[in-house]
């Protein structure tokens, strides 16, 4: 008898969260903030904005956006500055505010990071089902006018216990000078980040956001499907080796179980179908539909079988027959599995 492999056991960096938050509030709700202060590209704040819009484009339709902006004097209440507040459909708001931004003068990063912490905490905000998140994009390494960390890590710590919400944190260095990078990599351990992504040009920009925006959540959005098409597996498998054992009360309550977890992804399938924007989107869109079809299948062939079982009919032919959607099963898995790991595999190559 073929059994069903367990395909796609999660790797690390996925974080699971606010789950139990009501169904009207968004999937994710995401920070972009950006730095305005100048650099030493004139170009590379016209490379930002441009790449942020691409991003935007991409993004899920149920996402709540928000776009802050940090560069200017030290001291100015305007150094950062929140240009478009979160909300779900904004993406043309942002689009268009991206568009009026000019340069600033001095770096206040540190400054920018508390105050989009801050924007999550605001009265009557709705919290992210899935993930909040801020994403920075800076050409700066270091603060102009401040450079305790130490007091960034308390105020992130401190306003995100009060704002009773989990927070993950992106980091991209634009043509960050090699001599900055070292504040960079402290600055997103303060806020538990993985490490700063250093790109150095406008295509590598793209690639970069695009996949910590857009790409990032459809590979969540897949694992959740197929953590649950996992557990279907068990369940079925053991439903199986209930029928040969004769078990068949077992089967059946085991069965019926496995056909609840199939029929219970819909909510992840809805997120895939909002975000199946960009060809990796649809490939993982399309390559999901086609597993929980094949799973519903191996279900389908386990019931016929536990109905042979309980008539007495043979039962060599509906073992085949599960034999084949098991193996067809592990086949769509295997292409699952290729695919994320391609997907996942572009971040690194894009640096």
């Amino acid at each position: 008898m073929v059994l069903i492999a367990t395909c796609l056991v999660a790797s690390g960096g996925w974080l699971y969260l606010n789950w139990l938050s009501p169904k009207f509030a968004p999937n994710y709700r995401s920070q972009f903030l950006i730095d305005t202060a100048e650099g030493t590209d004139p170009r590379g704040l016209a490379a930002i904005t441009a790449s942020l819009r691409k991003a935007v484009r991409n993004s899920g339709d149920r996402d709540a956006l928000a776009l802050r902006s940090f560069g200017g004097e030290c001291g100015a209440s305007d150094n950062t500055k929140q240009l478009v507040g979160f909300d779900v459909g904004n993406q043309q708001k942002i689009t268009q505010a991206a568009a009026r931004i000019r340069s600033g003068s001095r770096p206040t990063l540190l400054r920018g990071i508390v105050q989009a912490v801050e924007d999550f905490s605001e009265p009557f905000d709705r919290k992210a089902r899935q993930v909040n998140r801020v994403i920075v994009v800076t050409r700066h390494g270091v603060d102009a006018c401040d450079d305790d960390i130490a007091f960034v890590e308390r105020e992130i710590r401190d306003r995100v216990a009060a704002a009773e919400l989990s927070l993950q944190f992106r980091i991209i260095g634009y043509q960050v000078p090699q001599e900055e990078r070292s504040e960079l990599d402290r600055i997103a351990t303060a806020t538990k980040a993985p490490r700063p992504m250093f790109v150095k040009d406008a295509a590598e920009l793209d690639r970069t956001l695009d996949w910590y925006s857009s790409v990032e959540p459809v590979l969540k959005g897949a694992q959740g499907i197929v953590d649950t098409l996992n557990n279907t597996v068990a369940r079925v498998n053991t439903a199986v080796q209930a029928i040969e054992n004769g078990r068949l009360d077992v089967a059946d309550s085991t069965l019926s179980r496995a056909r609840k977890e199939v029929n219970g992804t819909d909510p992840q399938f809805d997120d895939l179908t909002d975000r199946a924007k960009s060809t990796d989107a649809r490939n993982v869109h399309d390559r999901a539909v086609r597993l929980r079809a094949k799973q519903k299948q191996v279900v389908d062939a386990a019931s016929e079988l536990l109905k042979a079982a309980r008539a007495e009919s043979p039962l060599d032919p509906h073992r085949t027959a599960f034999q084949n959607a098991a193996e067809n099963y592990n086949d769509e898995a295997n292409g699952m599995n290729k695919l994320l790991a391609t997907l996942r595999g572009k971040l690194t190559k894009s640096t």
